[in-house]
């Protein structure tokens, strides 16, 4: 007999947790929900409750991804930014956060963009995926308001900045930094982005 051990609602955590580990050691395509839900110890039938099929748990997980990027990217761009350097390091900081989350979960963070760019994309999936760019935006429209930056289409510039720091990510993630430390990739990248937003 399947052990009960969740109260109601802990369950759908409990499934995308596991499943996002999951997939960063076996892949997408291993994973299914019985095997599922037998790792949680509960019947096979039990996460449909929660997902209706596989398609629907890779839905939910890629959302999940994306709410947990953003609340990482949120972190990093608490403070004042009212000054200069404090603009500044907060573009730092959103980069290490984004750097640090790709490295930490690749598969998801692959996961996370292919459905968001699925043709059939949930509304939901695309709006907590615009939501992490919309930090950065506003991150570059603070540096803007106190003239740490110049002027210009914000959406633009974070989409830019956003593109860069996924590139370090890629390169980190597959080992190809050849004994250059990630956190300098990070720092000099971050660098050469500020001064290239500078005013004239």
């Amino acid at each position: 007999m399947s052990a009960q051990p969740y109260h109601h609602g802990d369950l759908r955590r409990t499934l995308l947790h596991a499943a996002a580990a999951h997939i960063e050691t076996d892949g997408v395509e291993s994973l299914s929900l019985r095997q599922l839900a037998r790792d949680a110890g509960v019947s096979h039938a039990a996460p449909s409750r929660h997902f209706r099929d596989k398609q629907a748990l890779l839905d939910a997980l890629a959302e999940d991804g994306f709410h947990r990027l953003g609340a990482s990217l949120a972190a990093a761009a608490q403070g004042d930014s009212r000054s200069k350097a404090a603009a500044r390091a907060q573009f730092e900081a959103l980069g290490r956060a984004y750097v640090g989350f790709a490295v930490e979960h690749p598969a998801l963070l692959s996961l996370m963009f292919a459905m968001k760019h699925a043709p059939d994309a949930r509304a939901e999936l695309i709006a907590a995926g615009r939501a992490s760019m919309d930090i950065t935006m506003r991150v570059v429209e603070a540096a803007q308001a106190n003239g740490a930056i110049g002027a210009g289409d914000a959406s633009r510039i974070a989409l830019a900045t956003f593109a860069a720091f996924h590139g370090v990510a890629m390169l980190v993630s597959g080992d190809l930094l050849e004994g250059v430390p990630a956190g300098d990739l990070v720092a000099t990248t971050s660098e050469l982005l500020w001064r290239g937003l500078q005013s004239e």
